[in-house]
């Protein structure tokens, strides 16, 4: 097992509720796959660097997890297919 951390950001005309089901969403993907997370840190709603699709703020995730060499790829297809996702970025992390 791994160390990863991804960064990811949420469209931001999602409500709380639904900002909340999109982390849940992946939280679960991480664990069905033998994943296991330490720890998620919501950084809220900020200003992008630049605009993406028009937006100017995302709403910003951090989680840190465990799992399998092979496991990155899927989490990002996972994320390059729902369209509430804005940008990611899955990396490793040195132990």
């Amino acid at each position: 097992m791994n160390a990863y951390e991804v960064l990811y950001v949420i469209t931001p005309e999602l409500d709380e509720e639904n900002n909340q089901a999109v982390i849940d969403k992946f939280a679960g993907i991480i664990a069905e796959n033998g994943g296991e997370i330490v720890k998620t840190d919501l950084w809220g709603k900020r200003r992008l660097a630049y605009p993406i699709d028009y937006k100017t703020e995302g709403f910003y995730t951090l989680v840190t997890f465990n799992a399998a060499p092979e496991f990155p790829r899927e989490l990002e297809r996972n994320f390059k297919n729902d369209e509430r996702i804005l940008r990611y970025m899955v990396t490793r992390k040195e132990a």
